[in-house]
């Protein structure tokens, strides 16, 4: 074989861009650029719908001055609610009430009759005579109190109204078969009676509200022994286990009781039969050695909170403080908003039970643990708090208070520290840590005052909440709660 023959060795060549799998790399980069656009921009689809900007009662016109437009992810409910797309019906009524910031359901709206009425409702406190029937028409006069306890000369308020339905109103109360409730509505659309959410009004007594942090910084302890020293006190006291997450109060007084009792009393509440009655035998009695108060116990289950509304508890802690001298309320810790459900007023909130009751509080103690874990913890919730409950002005008390913890002087350091770094709400109490009179209280299922009367963690938490006379009071008192059972 010559030279000629030879086969020339293979050399690198010059890369180009007419290169096949070079074009082909660059289509695979571009598809799977486009497909990720595309999943992203699906995942994060909304759609534009109306909320109410305030409150829409039944009967109020619909238009874009009381609506306000948001944007949500909806996926297939997207149809039940009125979007921007569609726009809003020409002459569109509210037929059942809108709560502020709810999305506008469909269902919710009606049309304006051609007479241009609105739905009235009216309870009358007597029984309706028997030709009281849809369809009837009534005559409706009211008669206005006076300046003496009496009432001014009655006067027509609403000639010839149309009655849409007369429909039994529950309230709890028992009546004789000659006496009834009824709601009467002066409209052509039919409106049922919803429970009422709402107590008549505020009653005398005062709600105590204890929260904390999370990392157990006693709020249950303090709870209950805040509860004992008033009854002890002698005033009517009715304490109450809002936490959604660990409801305790029941376990720590040694109640065997399982019936969760605040959860009863949400339910008349949502029935709207919930009263003084029903409030009084489902309320759990607690008889100490110095006093007696009741307790409605908490969930059992963490997963129950759904049986919590805030409209329920609401009106529970208002009939509570209505037959109560004093209402002592056990908060969870967290104060978590459900932003994803924040446009749908009518959902369950997770924590609604705590907001709520801060909320309504009185007095709100906010308790943390005097360690380093603790007082950090403490500062950032009450951030925490004053975003979520504007209007709460929180007594700060430090729990646990120890020398091994923060050091020799462990008030002045705390108090230092709190002035250096803390929020502008001061310190208002130290409560001294009593590890031998705790565990005891916790161990017999009773209360300092039973089981430690002279333990300086029981008389720092009588001087928080008690009157100077019941202060400077000394008494013994022995454990008398072994065993303690709650009524059914």
């Amino acid at each position: 074989m010559g030279p000629e023959s030879s086969v020339a060795a293979a050399r690198l060549k010059r890369p180009s861009w007419k290169d096949p799998r070079l074009v082909v790399g660059i289509l695979l980069v571009l598809a799977s650029v486009a497909g990720v656009i595309s999943l992203l921009s699906g995942a994060d689809r909304t759609t534009e719908v109306f909320a109410a900007r305030n409150s829409i009662g039944v009967g109020e016109r619909i238009t874009a001055e009381n609506l306000i437009r948001t944007k949500v992810r909806l996926g297939e409910t997207e149809q039940h609610y009125i979007t921007a797309a569609s726009g809003l019906p020409e002459n569109a009524v509210a037929i059942q009430r809108i709560g502020k910031d709810q999305l506008v359901p469909r269902t919710s709206l009606g049309v304006v009759d051609a007479l241009d009425r609105k739905p009235v409702a009216l309870t009358v406190s007597e029984a309706l005579p028997a030709q009281a029937v849809a369809g009837a028409r009534v005559d409706v006069w009211v008669a206005q109190p006076d300046a003496r306890n009496g009432f001014n000369e009655p006067r027509l308020l609403l000639p010839g109204a149309e009655i849409a339905e007369a429909v039994e109103y529950l309230t709890g109360q028992r009546h004789d078969s000659a006496s009834s409730m009824a709601d009467t509505a002066a409209s052509l659309t039919t409106v049922p009676a919803d429970p009422r959410e709402e107590p008549d009004g505020p009653g005398p007594g005062r709600i105590i509200a204890l929260w904390g942090p999370a990392g157990s910084p006693g709020r249950t302890t303090l709870a209950v022994n805040v509860a004992g020293e008033l009854a002890a006190e002698g005033k009517d006291v009715i304490l109450v286990d809002a936490d959604s997450y660990g409801a305790s109060v029941a376990a720590v007084l040694g109640l065997l009781d399982e019936s969760a009792g605040l959860a009863q009393a949400c339910r008349l509440a949502d029935q709207g039969v919930l009263d003084a009655a029903a409030l009084a035998g489902i309320a759990a009695p607690v008889a100490t050695a110095l006093g007696r108060f009741r307790v409605l116990t908490g969930i059992t289950r963490a997963d129950r909170w759904t049986e919590l509304r805030a409209p329920a508890l609401a009106v529970v802690l208002e009939r509570a403080r209505q037959v109560a001298d004093v209402v002592v309320v056990d908060t969870g810790f967290c104060l978590e908003a459900d932003e994803e459900l924040s446009f749908d007023t009518m959902a369950p909130r997770r924590n609604a039970a705590t907001l709520r009751s801060l909320e309504l509080a009185d007095t709100l103690f906010a308790i943390g643990a005097a360690d380093p874990v603790g007082v950090p913890r403490l500062v950032r919730a009450l951030a925490e708090l004053e975003a979520a409950v504007p209007q709460a002005s929180p007594v700060v008390v430090m729990n646990k208070v120890r020398a091994s913890s923060v050091g020799r002087g462990p008030e002045r350091q705390l108090q230092d520290a709190w002035h250096r770094y803390g929020p502008e709400a001061a310190i208002h109490a130290f409560l001294p840590f009593d590890g031998p009179a705790a565990d005891a209280a916790l161990l017999g299922g009773s209360l300092l005052l039973e089981c430690a009367p002279d333990s300086g963690l029981r008389h720092a938490i009588r001087n928080l909440v008690c009157a100077p006379a019941q202060q400077n009071r000394k008494s013994s008192v022995f454990s008398s709660t072994a065993g303690r059972r709650a009524k059914d």
